[in-house]
């Protein structure tokens, strides 16, 4: 499966990323992830590539990633992931500027099949409502050339997001899905409040993945 991680910058989509790739790893399946990301240079995937190395999962990350150098580019080995099995985790740069990437790849990537999953957060600067949300998905896909499939809540204020935080945001969600067109296909909540809810809480929020924080900074 090749799943394609989008969203706004900061709104949660390289934690979902990474969460998604070492659960795949730890189910025993052939794991790789492609940090995407030439907008941002501070908060990527390529932040866990000790964790990735722990768990045989496959990294192809940008030149120039994690250095002082102010602009980053796309390896080679990116195209390789289209073709190989497992599951394949592209990790894209904020909102439609990050998604301009995409756009060289695109008929590759229809070639092969994938999912693209948007993240959207009510505590963002700009998907602060359901249509910013959905004009931003609208923008991703106009850029990339590609079909955001589904949409995931990573509302979240970091360390301060407790449960009113999270369920605050599903009917923000919700809308946005519904504006969209898209279907929402989980909340993305921090493993320690996930655990921590009643059954009550947790069926407030509904579907739900819980993620833990493995990059630098919270999402």
């Amino acid at each position: 499966m090749l799943t394609i991680i989008t969203g706004h910058y900061g709104s949660g989509k390289t934690t979902l990323a990474v969460n998604l790739a070492v659960k795949a790893a730890k189910e025993g399946k052939k794991t790789a992830v492609a940090d995407l990301d030439i907008v941002n240079p501070f908060f990527r995937a390529a932040d866990s590539l000790p964790l990735f190395k722990e768990l045989g999962i496959e990294t192809v990350i940008p030149y120039g990633a994690n250095t002082n150098l102010e602009s980053v580019y796309l390896p080679p080995e990116v195209e390789k992931l289209f073709y190989e099995e497992g599951e394949r985790i592209l990790d894209v740069g904020g909102d439609d500027d990050g998604a301009i990437v995409l756009g060289r790849y695109a008929d590759k990537i229809k070639a092969v099949g994938y999912e693209m999953i948007c993240t959207v957060s009510r505590y963002r600067p700009f998907t602060k409502t359901p249509a910013e949300a959905a004009e931003m998905i609208k923008a991703i896909e106009t850029a990339s050339g590609l079909t955001v499939t589904g949409i995931a809540n990573t509302s979240s204020l970091g360390d301060e997001t407790d449960f009113e935080t999270v369920a605050a945001s599903v009917k923000y969600a919700e809308e946005t899905a519904k504006l969209s067109g898209k279907p929402l296909l989980y909340t993305a909540v921090m493993e320690p409040l996930w655990s921590g809810l009643t059954e009550k809480q947790k069926a407030d929020i509904g579907e739900a993945f819980p993620v833990t924080i493995y990059t630098k900074r919270l999402f």
